[in-house]
């Protein structure tokens, strides 16, 4: 029988400017779209016929450059849906984050706020296109810590950054005090200006360094890397991401949401007249069973802890290591990947190598 969908991520595509290096669907903010984008999206949520939902996220975009009666209608929509317990997420850019909307977020059940730091260097965040500064970032995050549990991204791997202003930022997050970190290297994508002026990703070797340095760092203070890019202390895991990394189903309501239900993967359409008109959907696709344990695969094997056998047996009907015996050897003498009692998990070489672990279980 299959498992109830319990997730809910809601797109906000609506930003007050654009970063050099987003490459999220994103329109500058105007409330001659944000209006009828609201009434489309909430028709959209309607139209899943949801009852309740363990969690439920709220990204972007910017929602918070929402105007403020747009964005209490969104959160008065949305938190009915919300079980007893759940955790409730939204981004918030530091620059359109104010009290008034603080003070929504708590109104209607919010529980946890992600908030877009990406550097604690100001000339770094002006060279990207952040128009906020470290100190406002400190600010920021101490209010809401007053009333959620607050997650902090960075970015690493941006041009002419040291693996000293690194330990930099890490040494400035960690001195906030909050449970969750979530870092990412720079990925630069077609269509984002920093692809247009010929910036480059950093390059394998020091990439590598870098991320080694942060997973030793945020461990060091009481961190667990739980997953690839995310880091809790006290057993913060974000619920909702679980979700996908667990690879469960969840709704996904918004221009350009990715949604994952009854064994169909899909994307929302990118043409906001289309999704204005009710034409949600841009692609689906019904998975395979090869598709289905490859994406089981790929993204429970990011996480730390990987997976029980007993839920993978449940799942496919077999348990693992029948399935791949006659490739799982050679990647446990190899010091990729660990067979611990019930759970299956790689090796901190094997996270870091996981394209690697994939082709020579698929």
């Amino acid at each position: 029988m299959p498992k109830k969908t319990n997730s809910l991520y809601i797109h906000v595509p609506f930003c007050a400017h654009i970063c050099e290096y987003c490459d999220f669907t994103k329109l500058f903010y105007n409330k001659k779209f944000s209006e009828p984008y609201l009434k489309a999206l909430f028709y959209e949520i309607d139209s899943f016929n949801i009852d309740h939902v363990k969690t439920i996220y709220i990204g972007g975009g910017t929602p918070t450059a929402l105007s403020l009666d747009e964005f209490e209608s969104l959160l008065k929509k949305v938190s009915p849906l919300l079980e007893q317990g759940g955790e409730f997420t939204v981004e918030a850019n530091i620059e359109n984050l104010s009290g008034e909307k603080i003070i929504l977020m708590k109104k209607y059940g919010v529980t946890r706020v992600s908030v877009g730091v990406e550097s604690t260097n100001d000339a770094l965040l002006r060279a990207i296109g952040r128009h906020h500064t470290y100190q406002d970032a400190i600010n920021a995050v101490i209010e809401l810590q007053k009333y959620f549990e607050v997650n902090v991204d960075l970015i690493y791997g941006f041009p002419h950054q040291s693996l000293d202003d690194l330990k930099n930022d890490l040494n400035n997050i960690i001195n906030l005090n909050t449970n969750h970190v979530s870092i990412y290297s720079l990925i630069v994508s077609k269509n984002t200006a920093f692809y247009n002026k010929g910036i480059k990703e950093q390059n394998e070797d020091d990439s590598r360094l870098y991320y080694d340095h942060i997973v030793n760092a945020l461990r060091k203070h009481g961190f667990k890397r739980y997953e690839v890019s995310n880091f809790a202390k006290n057993g913060k895991f974000s619920r909702h991401n679980l979700t996908y990394w667990k690879d469960e189903e969840y709704y996904g309501a918004g221009l350009g949401a990715s949604g994952y239900v009854n064994g169909v993967r899909y994307t929302n359409t990118k043409n906001l007249t289309n999704y204005l008109k009710h034409d949600f959907i841009g692609t689906s696709e019904k998975l395979s069973k090869e598709e289905i344990l490859e994406d089981y695969l790929l993204c429970n094997l990011r996480l730390e802890d990987g997976f029980s056998r007993l839920d993978f047996k449940e799942r496919f009907g077999h348990d693992f290591t029948e399935i791949f015996s006659s490739k799982i050897t050679k990647l446990i003498n190899d010091n990729l990947l660990i067979i611990n009692n019930d759970r299956i998990m790689l090796s901190d070489e094997g996270i870091v190598t996981l394209d690697r672990v994939l082709l020579e279980l698929l």
